[in-house]
């Protein structure tokens, strides 16, 4: 049993007595209630467990908390600033994706981590970036379409359609 301090979603968390190989996944969720990254297959194949590892998406439900202390980690809860969502979001809800919307979270992240690096991607950048990602309600192309909505706001205005206090921390 070890102590990891963690920085979540810009807030430091200090977690007491845990196994070195616990996912990171049942930490967010079962110690710290943060239950908007979902458990979907267990070993990294579907998506739904995606968050970002300094600003790179990765897989939570295959990564021990002792491979991820000193990074800093955002979640689903960490892309929205209270009641201000981040453009992704809102697309999400414009374009109607989410039906039974348990991975969307996932696609989510993996869309916002391919936005920060880069807010203008073609189609198949927008498909290279997402191809991990499952989705069985088979959302697949609201979701193109809301990525596609980002990236064209982020056109007109010449870079990032959000702003900076949306966009985890820089090291």
């Amino acid at each position: 049993m070890a102590n990891y301090s963690l920085t979540i979603n810009n807030r430091r968390y200090d977690v007491a007595n845990v196994e070195p190989d616990t996912p990171i996944l049942w930490i967010l969720r079962d110690t710290l209630g943060l239950v908007g990254t979902k458990y979907g297959c267990g070993i990294a194949e579907c998506g739904a467990c995606t968050i970002h590892l300094n600003d790179s998406p990765a897989r939570a439900c295959s990564l021990p908390i002792s491979a991820v202390s000193g990074m800093r980690i955002t979640t689903i809860e960490g892309l929205s600033d209270g009641d201000v969502l981040h453009p992704l979001q809102q697309s999400w809800i414009d374009n109607d994706v989410p039906q039974c919307g348990y991975c969307q979270a996932g696609q989510i992240m993996a869309a916002a981590a391919l936005l920060n690096r880069n807010p203008t991607p073609t189609d198949e950048e927008i498909d290279t970036a997402m191809e991990g990602n499952l989705c069985r309600c088979g959302t697949y192309h609201r979701i193109r379409q809301s990525i596609r909505d980002v990236a064209n706001a982020n056109r007109k205005k010449g870079g990032k359609s959000w702003p900076d206090h949306l966009t985890p921390m820089e090291d």
